[in-house]
């Protein structure tokens, strides 16, 4: 038995849930990133007198750079760690808040928010992977759960300081987010250990001192360069087999992109373009900022229900009623915003089940591959689900522009979520959480 699935079969350690917490709070400066701008939005609009095309595109610039970071900078955490790479990502997040802080144009903020992208996106592929890495078998689905509510996390933190900027000046937001992730690089390179999988694997100088350093901290027995050496050779013999992989696992792939891309283009959607819809639609900015916060604030909690609940049933059917249930809900939280108190309350509810959808998704890629190929899969799934996000924000200023309703755009963002839930029934089949309740049933009978 290899280190990942000495952890894998062992109880979780405190220790293992202060690492999901870090991975959690570096998650938090997702949230907060991409809600610095839908929260400024109106002021960004009318400092830099942007039309709604052009706002769309300085939302998709940062969403660009994440994909460029999840696809570009996260194979280097199999070269140099994924501690360094954290690392690295943090001081160009750091210079990216700090320099959209002090952008005079549009086209400086949309560099600086480029770059923050690219930071952003190196951070998220490295720290799904350790969330999963140092997670048990039994709490993998609720350890994930808690990461992605960091998302929600620094969202609501991104409203607060927003709110703190209404009718003052935006470029506080973009200080509070730069002073946060110099923090939390700080943070990180205090408390976070390297990935045992990654030292037992590439075997750099001092991996075995640094693997037992973190396996006594786990409360697990240390390993001997015995056990290394064996581990490598199954790996070796391993890696000789299913060359074919690609081939046969061509169409679960394909289902994967779809779904993440569908979830992440009503994720984005909502998440970025609500203050400024809400502001068009006659609410003022202040009510408007605290709508989008309601939404935030049931993000926090959304992705840790999803995990409770993938733990009754398998992570797949818990993902269709979590997608059904967010684009039914889209859709009454437009019409209901004309009565504030109901809007909020609704917008809890599409903050918490969107954000689910988002802790679902990254629940159900991993079990489709074999843990050889686990990385590669889920690392090009999320960088293809970034075109949904993308996409999002870039269409819904074209159709703005157009003349559509923010009612329309709803109505059409909860369409494509929709979408996921068709897609993820013709996943059934390859998804082998599924299979085997499936297959059983009939023998017991």
């Amino acid at each position: 038995m290899n280190i990942t699935q000495r952890i894998s079969a062992a109880p979780m350690s405190g220790y293992q849930w202060l690492i999901i917490a870090l991975c959690t709070v570096m998650n938090c400066l997702d949230g907060f990133d991409v809600m610095a701008v839908a929260f400024t939005g109106p002021s960004l609009v009318e400092e830099f007198d942007l039309t709604g095309s052009q706002f769309g595109l300085l939302v998709s610039v940062g969403l660009i750079g994440m994909a460029m970071g999840s696809m570009l900078l996260a194979p280097f955490a199999d070269l140099i760690g994924r501690r360094p790479l954290l690392l690295i990502s943090h001081v160009l997040s750091t210079v990216g808040m700090f320099g959209a802080a002090v952008s005079p144009s549009a086209t400086v903020m949309g560099f600086f928010r480029l770059l923050t992208g690219i930071g952003v996106g190196g951070m998220l592929a490295s720290t799904n992977v350790i969330a999963s890495e140092f997670s048990n078998t039994k709490n993998r689905g609720l350890a994930i759960g808690i990461y992605t509510a960091g998302y929600g996390i620094g969202a609501t933190i991104a409203s607060l300081a927003a709110r703190v900027a209404v009718g003052g000046d935006w470029r506080i937001v973009f200080y509070v987010g730069g002073f946060g992730t110099l923090l939390s690089l700080v943070v990180i390179a205090l408390l976070l250990p390297e990935s045992v999988a990654f030292l037992e694997q590439r075997r750099p100088r001092g991996a075995l001192e640094r693997i037992n350093r973190t396996l006594t901290r786990m409360g697990l027995d240390p390993v001997s360069q015995t056990d290394l050496d064996q581990a490598a050779s199954a790996r070796e013999k391993d890696g000789k087999a299913g060359a074919g992989w690609l081939k046969q696992l061509l169409t679960p792939t394909i289902l994967l992109w779809i779904t993440f891309i569908t979830i992440m283009f009503g994720f984005y959607f909502v998440n970025s373009w609500t203050p400024t819809l809400l502001v068009e639609e006659g609410l003022s900015e202040s009510a408007a900022v605290t709508a989008g916060m309601a939404i935030s604030l049931g993000g926090t909690v959304g992705s840790v229900l999803y995990g409770f609940v993938a733990r009754m049933r398998t992570p797949r059917v818990a993902l269709i009623g979590f997608s059904l249930l967010s684009a039914t809900m889209m859709v009454v939280f437009i019409v209901s915003t004309s009565i504030l108190w109901l809007g909020f309350g609704i917008g809890v509810l599409v903050g918490a089940l969107i954000n689910g959808c988002i802790a679902g998704v990254y629940t159900v890629g991993p079990p489709l591959y074999p843990s050889k190929v686990r990385s590669v899969g889920m690392g090009w799934a999320l960088g293809m689900g970034r075109i949904g996000a993308i996409l999002s924000p870039t269409i819904a200023g074209m159709l703005r522009d157009a003349g559509a309703t923010a009612t329309q755009l709803y109505i059409g963002a909860a369409g494509v979520v929709a979408i996921c839930a068709v897609v993820l029934v013709g996943l059934r089949r390859y998804d082998p959480e599924s299979v085997p309740s499936e297959v059983k049933e009939p023998a017991t009978a």
